[in-house]
């Protein structure tokens, strides 16, 4: 056991400087973004993604102080309380855009699905270090899957489709890091064959479009409107950019959705393809940082919730990234800690600060 005085020595302070420079660089894209804006809700988007990050940054430095064990520790009553949030947001949920229903109103609007994926990481993450020993058997697997399941469940029908596949996405990083055997990942690529087209027909109309549009994108002009305004902004961008708070499509308000969804097409119209190079190297450092932590923890759990970390942040960046180069249908999914959206640059940096807990309690390196 470590001297609680020791820790902050071991403090990665280049996971934690590249997380701080990406968010100060996101907060000033989506000033760009929302320059000149009359809506009250882009209006207050600045000052809300400042306040937000004020107050994950402290998070961090909170969550890396707690011993992640701890956390493990009560990992039943975090699930019993992420559960009661998001049966909580079907009841009494706000509504936002296109009828989802996926906030709840505490003085400020939090997303509990963005709580949940940091929550469902430790909680997922003591079950399967309790087990990893035994995911030969299928009803280990068959256990994990339904201990994420469950709230990736009252996640899908708010409905919010992206992060329901974050949930998914969480559960196979690390139920693989656990010793998920292939003939497990066999049965479970045929389960989905089997019940992606009685999923499709429970999504929304406008879900079912994103999907309908990326395929056949002559189907919907309108809906395509967007995404030729997004090429159309990495086109212009060039090598270099038209430099900051310049960019034609976004400034002249051609590109909707701007400072969320399509925030990286802002990045390239106005720093160009170094610029997005560069953010794509930042994030990568992140990721890599935590999964070198995820090599040196102490224990399986810590392993874990590192797995788990990079897990969403490589997955949303790619994801995110995709969709602004009509690479893969539009989900919705923020770019991590650059996008507009405070509950969800809330769960990122709670994800850095359980990664700085593992890290700074990792086992000594001969």
């Amino acid at each position: 056991m470590m001297y609680t005085g020791s820790i902050w020595r071991r403090f990665d302070f280049v996971l934690f400087g590249t997380t701080l420079l990406l968010i100060i660089f996101g907060i000033m894209m989506i000033a760009s973004a929302t320059t000149n804006a009359i809506d009250p809700d882009l209006i207050s988007r600045v000052p809300d993604q400042i306040l937000y990050a004020v107050i994950g940054l402290v998070l961090v430095f909170v969550l890396t102080a707690v011993d992640y064990r701890l956390l493990g520790g009560v990992h039943n009553w975090l699930y019993l309380l992420i559960l009661g949030l998001l049966v909580l947001v079907l009841a009494l949920g706000v509504v936002g855009e296109a009828g989802a229903q996926r906030w709840i109103n505490v003085g400020i609007r939090i997303q509990p699905s963005e709580i949940g994926k940091i929550v469902i990481i430790i909680t997922l993450g003591q079950l399967l270090s309790t087990q990893y020993q035994n995911m030969n058997s299928f009803m280990t697997v068959i256990i994990s899957l339904v201990h994420v399941a469950i709230p990736a469940s009252l996640v899908f029908i708010q409905p919010n489709l992206g992060t329901t596949i974050v949930f998914g996405i969480i559960w196979f990083s690390m139920a693989w890091a656990a010793g998920l055997k292939l003939r497990h990942i066999g049965f479970m690529v045929l389960t989905l064959l089997i019940i992606a087209p009685v999923a499709f027909t429970q999504l929304e109309d406008y879900q079912k479009g994103r999907i309908i549009t990326f395929l056949l994108p002559d189907s919907d002009p309108d809906a395509q409107f967007n995404i030729r305004q997004a090429l159309i902004s990495i086109g212009n961008g060039g090598l270099s950019g038209l430099g900051y708070a310049n960019g034609t499509q976004s400034q002249l308000r051609f590109l909707r959705v701007r400072h969320t969804d399509f925030i990286f097409s802002v990045i390239a119209e106005e720093f160009g393809f170094l610029g997005g190079v560069v953010v794509m190297i930042a994030l990568a450092i992140i990721i890599l940082r935590i999964l070198k932590g995820a090599r040196t923890a102490s224990d399986p759990l810590g392993s874990l919730i590192c797995y788990g970390v990079a897990a969403i942040i490589f997955f949303q960046t790619t994801v995110s990234i995709g969709m602004n180069l009509n690479l893969i249908p539009v989900t919705g999914l923020t770019l991590p800690f650059i996008s507009s959206g405070g509950t969800s640059l809330l769960s990122m940096l709670a994800g850095i600060g359980l990664a700085e807990s593992v890290i700074v309690r990792r086992r000594r390196i001969a």
